[in-house]
């Protein structure tokens, strides 16, 4: 799988030092060999163009911004010419997360009743308009939600610097307008026994598997620190109860009832407890080097060919996770 990662959300630090932990993450992350990191975007978060910026800036070109673009905070020719200013300023390419919806208060700000599958098909709109604008053409284009006419964008962007498509969701929407975008889909989805009755999955090959993981040599050393970094917190759950009743997002849904089916358990692999607990959005993978790399491997022949982490908790944390992908790189590789 290609491995990419998370960056830190402006919420949980003071403005003295978030710059300081983007920088430190985009380092450790890219000595570990990570190819992207993913910048989300809502009303509440800082702009994440600046966020990459501050990445473009650092390290050795290697680690690719992946930035979040919600359409009802630009046009899509001025995100095209986001994307090209940064190219020239730096030389290095992004990625680019393309997000239809949100949560339903952020929406409700910005005046946008737009019903839910209908949110997707502009975005195919937009998103198409953006990558003629990249590609160098002189775009005219008439649809349901954009039009423009005879419009090029300067200072091109060069060929190789192209970014790639992500999107995330569920719904049958999200599935038809990644594959109408020929993008990369990526899911916060369940464990593997759940999805192989249903193999071969849509999109197959073009799917992205969003989680954390925290794996140790012992299983008993993986779940001390994972109910170590993520204990219960009232709190939390009562904030994620809130969240899930003002999202209209199909795979907030889902994996909100699956995580109440399975509660608190520890008996496997899989772990939804952080997400109850609103300590992050995804699920995590908890236990030996061995047997994180063998469900990643099960993932793998589902079809799954990009893995975003969540948010690293420390250097050595990361080294850990990258232990158990490798072991699981190292598993498919044929003896010669």
């Amino acid at each position: 799988m290609k491995v990419l990662t998370t960056a830190p959300t402006s919420l949980r630090y003071e403005p003295a030092t978030f710059l300081g932990e983007v920088r430190r993450l985009a380092r450790w992350n890219e000595d570990a060999g990570i190819e992207g990191m993913l910048i989300y975007t809502d009303n509440t978060l800082i702009d994440p163009w600046t966020v990459a910026h501050v990445l473009l800036s650092e390290g050795s070109g290697r680690l690719r911004p992946l930035v979040a673009v919600q359409p009802l905070y630009m046009t899509p020719y001025a995100a095209a010419r986001m994307i090209s200013s940064l190219a020239f300023l730096h030389g290095r390419a992004m990625d680019l997360n393309m997000v239809a919806g949100g949560f339903v208060k952020d929406l409700q700000q910005l005046g946008d009743n737009t019903e839910h599958d209908a949110r997707y098909e502009r975005l195919i709109e937009y998103t198409q308009i953006l990558q003629a604008l990249l590609s160098g053409d002189n775009v005219t284009f008439e649809g349901a939600y954009y039009r423009v006419s005879n419009l090029r964008l300067s200072p091109a962007l060069p060929p190789e610097l192209m970014p790639g498509i992500y999107l995330s969701g569920a719904s049958p929407a999200c599935v038809e307008a990644s594959a109408a975008l020929r993008a990369v889909r990526f899911s916060y989805t369940k464990p593997p026994a759940e999805l192989e009755p249903q193999a071969p999955l849509p999109g197959a090959g073009h799917l992205g598997l969003r989680i954390g993981i925290i794996a140790r040599k012992t299983a008993e050393e993986a779940w001390r620190e994972a109910l170590g970094r993520f204990p219960p917190d009232r709190r939390g759950q009562l904030a994620h109860r809130i969240a899930r009743g003002t999202t209209d997002s199909i795979w907030h849904r889902q994996l909100s009832a699956y995580a109440d089916e399975l509660q608190n358990a520890q008996d496997g692999i899989y772990w939804l407890h952080p997400f109850r607990n609103y300590k992050t959005f995804c699920p995590y993978l908890v236990g030996t080097y061995e047997e994180v790399s063998s469900y990643l491997r099960r993932y793998e022949a589902l079809g799954y060919s990009h893995l975003i982490l969540d948010v690293a908790a420390s250097e050595e944390d990361l080294a850990h996770t990258m232990t158990s992908i490798e072991a699981s790189r190292a598993a498919l590789v044929p003896v010669a």
